[in-house]
């Protein structure tokens, strides 16, 4: 490892804290398992380990901030198991409860930004183009490299706190301008105009694109119909949980992939997948694993809904309210924009539970008895089953409402023919 005269001196103890030493070392020894031979210094950092997994994370925070540990650079938190601000909303009890919370102390106490949200490009985080961070969070990643062009790697657990507080990060993978460049087409050219429109194509494509890719960088060309931030932010996500994918390029959208050249960084592609209607309906059936036509419950915001997309729930809703619980995951700064409107109101009247620094997917905040879960969410539907013992049923936003207000799944599904 080429190390600075300073990196040395923290090493032996000789500068910062004993909990910065720890924190460093911790970096270094990833450094090198990971095959990189230096550090980069990171501006930011958005922390995934303030979720609560077992005892180990509680301890292994808590030890770093009596250390002395204090994060060297903004960094926000991710979300954690616990609704801070309706503590009774989650049925984690006795010692798992007080170590969640313990958990996310420690993390504050270490100078981190209690955000609480998956989304933290949606609460002012946002890096330039070219910036070092280290993010975790797999959404986030995805967003933060392809949507911003801002460069971090995938980092878990443990390593993102250590990255925040030495300022530091393994210099390989993503962190490395010439390892950006994508090796694998998705043409979507093909697909109507009317798919391309419709609020699921992101999130299906994405789930496709994440099975397509797995670890790979792919770039997405032919999208027509220019997505917005909402349809970016879900696209991410759904690659993010069904694949390894930390950056994707959408040529013409993103700012690496201003046209497919750069995108491939003059390269010809390896492979060149055209995406046709039959893909994408196989990409969503996938998401939808429940059998039968009752609903028990909705979910929507992962990540993290916008203000933007809770007038689309309000508009959609007409007024009429919801028979099944509608649970809406998002940050407490989307929830005090809503508040001033009086919109937050208007929800909670239809039948909407807010659900703010968690979500329901990571905590306990379902009913007990699992049934099928309606979602709009490509990664709530991925990990509903395993997480919840909830079957997902995936569709628009439409379909979530409708379902919400008759009782039973409804998924238009025209779309796939």
């Amino acid at each position: 490892m080429r190390l600075s005269e300073e990196e040395r001196g923290i090493l032996a103890g000789n500068l910062g804290t004993e909990g910065t030493r720890m924190a460093l070392e911790i970096v270094v020894q990833a450094a090198r398992l990971l095959g990189a031979d230096s550090l980069v210094p990171v501006e930011g950092a958005h922390i995934d380990g303030c979720l609560y997994h077992g005892p180990s994370g509680t301890l292994f925070a808590e030890r770093l901030q009596a250390a002395g540990a204090r994060v060297a650079v903004p960094a926000t938190t991710n979300v954690g198991a616990l609704n801070l601000l309706k503590p009774d909303q989650s049925r984690l009890r006795g010692e798992a409860r007080k170590m969640a919370y313990r958990l996310m102390v420690a993390h504050e106490k270490m100078g981190c930004r209690p955000s609480w949200t998956c989304a933290p490009y949606q609460a002012g985080a946002r890096p330039r183009l070219g910036q070092q961070v280290a993010w975790g969070e797999s959404n986030a990643v995805a967003f933060c490299n392809s949507v911003l062009g801002a460069r971090t790697n995938r980092y878990g657990d443990f390593l993102d706190i250590a990255c925040a507080i030495t300022g530091r990060a393994p210099h390989y993978g993503l962190h490395v301008g010439s390892n950006r460049f994508a090796d694998l087409v998705l043409d979507v050219s093909g697909l109507p105009d009317a798919i391309q429109a419709s609020d699921v194509f992101a999130a299906v494509l994405g789930a496709f694109a994440g099975v397509a890719a797995g670890a790979r960088i792919c770039a997405v060309t032919g999208w027509r119909v220019a997505p917005d931030e909402d349809d970016l932010k879900a696209f991410c996500a759904a690659a993010a949980a069904s694949g390894a994918v930390g950056l994707i390029h959408v040529v013409g959208v993103t700012p690496e992939a201003p046209d497919l050249d750069s995108a491939l960084g003059g390269v010809p592609p390896r492979d060149v997948v055209p995406v046709t209607t039959a893909l994408l309906e196989q990409a969503a059936r996938r998401l939808s694993r429940a059998t039968g036509p009752g609903v028990d419950a909705v979910a929507l915001g992962s990540p993290h809904f916008s203000e933007a997309e809770c007038d689309t729930l309000l508009e959609l809703a007409r007024g009429r309210a919801f028979k099944v619980p509608v649970y809406v995951c998002l940050g407490r700064h989307t929830l005090e924009r809503l508040r001033a409107a009086d919109k937050d109101r208007q929800l909670e009247d239809l039948g909407v539970e807010f659900v703010v620094d968690t979500c329901v997917v990571v905590t306990p905040i379902l009913p007990g008895q699992r049934g099928t879960l309606m979602t709009n969410s490509a990664k709530f539907a991925h990990y509903a089953k395993g997480n919840t013992g909830y079957m997902p049923a995936f569709g628009s936003l439409a379909d979530c409402v409708a379902s919400a207000q008759r009782g039973h799944v409804v998924q238009s599904g025209a779309l796939w023919g």
